[in-house]
């Protein structure tokens, strides 16, 4: 009897918290999926396997050396610096990740963060539940005084597919979008400058870059000092990007009137992060990608890349 493909989910609960099914996996085979896999777990669970699926679980050489039947990798992610894909070509195993399949909802919370920086809407709904409003003796409120988002420059940190989607919403905005990156990018709709130039000239800049070691790092208190007095910072690529406590400082000092993130340094973010308690930080929880239409993308293009990889013909290899 032929023996069945061993497919290993190890950190399925992020993608699929429950309100979704693994069946389009488990027809290739038995399927076993946990939540979340601590580093101590790892090797045994990935013991006998055939396929195995990971989102943020590590995946060393020494790892992936104690499984010599591994064959496939699906990093349920774009991002896929949690494997080490130098060996898994070694070994022969096929790393493939999942690219573009939140493209739209990371570039919409982008915007949305700077939006509730411009236009502070979160504050004042609090206020008026508050009763601040109701109290105020004028038909109109606030405590801090709105942006307009039209005629300010958005300078855009990585042309690639969410840059020119950030991109294409700010200057719906009536925004003058500028960018950079290393390998200009076909269709990105601004016009593209040196990094120093876009420091220099924007009122806003969107990280939507890759963090690698021409990036790490990027914005700290050098950089910032190039940038605007008043100028915010928006990241939803990796918080590696930036120095937190750089960030916090010039917060503080007003250099940066705000930083919008949804990605951190370490995560979850330490309660003693300098980001915690800075002024008009806006920090959310990595959830930029969640909404259910991206992560029903993110399924269909993993079960898709382990189908091509069976059928001799894998795709997003990136290994």
């Amino acid at each position: 009897m032929e023996r069945k493909l061993q497919i290993v989910v190890l950190d399925g609960k992020a993608l699929n918290p429950g309100d979704m099914s693994w069946d389009a996996l488990a027809q290739f085979g038995t399927l076993s999926v946990y939540d979340r896999t601590a580093e101590t777990d790892v090797v045994w669970r990935i013991r006998g396997a055939d396929v195995v699926f990971t989102n943020k679980t590590k995946l060393s050489r020494e790892v992936l050396a104690t499984n010599k039947k591994l064959g496939f990798i699906g990093v349920l992610a774009t991002g896929y610096d949690v494997v080490d894909v130098k060996a898994a070509k070694e070994f022969g195993i096929v790393v493939s990740n999942v690219p573009a399949y939140s493209t739209a909802a990371v570039a919409q919370h982008a915007i949305a963060l700077l939006l509730e920086m411009l236009s502070n809407v979160g504050r004042h709904s609090a206020l008026v539940q508050q009763g601040r409003w109701s109290a105020c003796p004028d038909y109109a409120y606030w405590e801090k005084t709105p942006i307009e988002a039209a005629g300010l420059t958005m300078g855009i940190v990585g042309t690639g597919q969410i840059g020119q989607h950030v991109a294409a919403i700010a200057e719906a905005l009536g925004m003058k979008v500028i960018g950079y990156a290393p390998r200009p990018k076909e269709g990105f709709r601004g016009e593209y400058v040196t990094l120093d130039r876009l420091l220099k000239e924007s009122d806003v800049i969107s990280l939507n870059c890759p963090a690698n070691a021409e990036t790490i790092g990027l914005i700290n208190r050098d950089t910032i000092a190039e940038m605007k007095n008043g100028a915010i910072v928006i990241n939803t690529a990796r918080g590696a990007l930036v120095s937190e406590g750089d960030i916090a400082e010039a917060l503080e000092s007003g250099k940066l009137s705000g930083y919008g993130t949804d990605v951190a340094s370490r995560e979850p973010l330490p309660i003693r992060s300098p980001l915690i308690g800075a002024p008009n930080c806006y920090v959310t929880s990595h959830y930029a990608w969640a909404p259910l239409t991206a992560r029903r993308r993110l399924m269909q293009i993993s079960t898709d890349n382990l189908k091509a990889y069976l059928d001799g013909k894998p795709q997003n290899v990136v290994s």
